[in-house]
């Protein structure tokens, strides 16, 4: 301490020199004590005469006020119309059926002329059995989406309708789906009336197909059953025959609307290349089928749309089947299994 206070004189006793108390210091951890250097504001740098003139025209302008509407018009202007967008099928894509089973047989692709020589075409009874038909299979696994638009067509309908009117259309659409398959039957058949068959003529549906009826040739099967004993379905076909060369299964649809594309036709590939995989593998048929053709035809007499399925498209579609049947037999175990004994 002696010696502390000793420096001290000298420092003091040395000319210049001058120690002054300083004041107390304080240490805190309060955030605010240990205070920053305060940026200033980048605004306040701008040269506010050169931009003054733009300043007062933007606060100035007097538009006609922002609507979610006007908006959706300045970006279609801007980007385009919106397109709606689908849902990734990569999932799909990649989903690969664990029940697969070939489409075609090769035994039978070494004897497509098998049935070159057959004159009454085929017309096996469908048998009720345990088997599930490729209807009900269809039915029973629709995604989520078509049960929503199913469902929504239907409401609007018993709206404009009521109940019993409802009941009463579908039951008309039934019926002119069964007779316009009862008159093709007619129109195919060798056996057919001919006066039966020039009288369908004026049906409008008959008169919406003429155009394909003209490529239509070799008649094999009429409204006739199928049964894929391995992978457990059934059908009923409405016509194997050739369509400009090509030996097909054929699918008469009707519709109010019109469906220019195969997509507009729904579930309707999966049920025809359903039953091109079932006729390729079921023993009362010594032929096999590669193509698979939609028709859909109007009751107001304009040309019906077809839709062509090749060997490639029938593949496609093929796999397709199989996952909507893998899905519906995976149904059909869990709710027996959840059934009560």
């Amino acid at each position: 301490m002696k010696v502390f206070q000793t420096v001290c004189r000298q420092f003091r006793s040395s000319k210049g020199f001058s120690v002054e108390p300083s004041p107390c210091v304080a240490f805190s951890t309060s955030s605010y004590s240990c205070g920053r250097k305060k940026k200033g504001n980048p605004y306040e740098e701008v040269n506010q005469e050169k931009y003054s003139d733009l300043v007062q025209s933007v606060l100035s302008f007097r538009g006609h006020a922002q609507t979610p509407e006007s908006l959706f018009e300045e970006d279609t202007l801007l980007y385009g119309p919106v397109s709606k967008c689908k849902r990734p099928k990569q999932e799909e894509e990649a989903k690969v059926p664990g029940n697969w089973f070939p489409l075609f047989s090769p035994e039978r692709s070494l004897k497509p002329n098998a049935m070159s020589d057959a004159t009454v075409p085929l017309k096996i009874p469908l048998q009720r059995n345990k088997m599930p038909s490729v209807t009900r299979v269809l039915q029973q696994t629709m995604t989520s989406e078509q049960i929503f638009y199913l469902e929504r067509w239907k409401q609007r309908m018993i709206l404009e309708l009521g109940e019993d009117g409802f009941a009463e259309y579908t039951s008309n659409i039934f019926l002119q789906g069964k007779r316009f398959h009862e008159a093709l039957e007619s129109i195919l058949s060798p056996q057919g009336n001919l006066k039966e068959r020039d009288g369908n003529l004026e049906s409008g549906y008959i008169e919406s197909v003429q155009h394909i009826l003209k490529d239509v040739s070799g008649v094999r099967a009429l409204e006739s059953a199928v049964q894929h004993e391995t992978l457990k379905y059934v059908g009923l076909l409405d016509c194997v025959a050739e369509y400009q060369g090509n030996l097909c299964v054929i699918d008469w649809k009707t519709s109010e609307k019109p469906k220019p594309f195969i997509r507009n036709t729904f579930d309707n590939p999966l049920q025809l290349v359903a039953y091109v995989g079932a006729i390729n593998h079921d023993a009362n048929y010594s032929f096999q089928v590669q193509c698979g053709l939609i028709v859909v035809a109007y009751k107001d007499g304009s040309p019906a749309h077809p839709h062509f399925m090749d060997t490639e498209l029938c593949s496609q579609y093929w796999a397709k089947w199989l996952l909507r049947l893998e899905e519906y037999t995976k149904k059909e175990k869990n709710q027996n299994i959840q059934k009560p004994d």
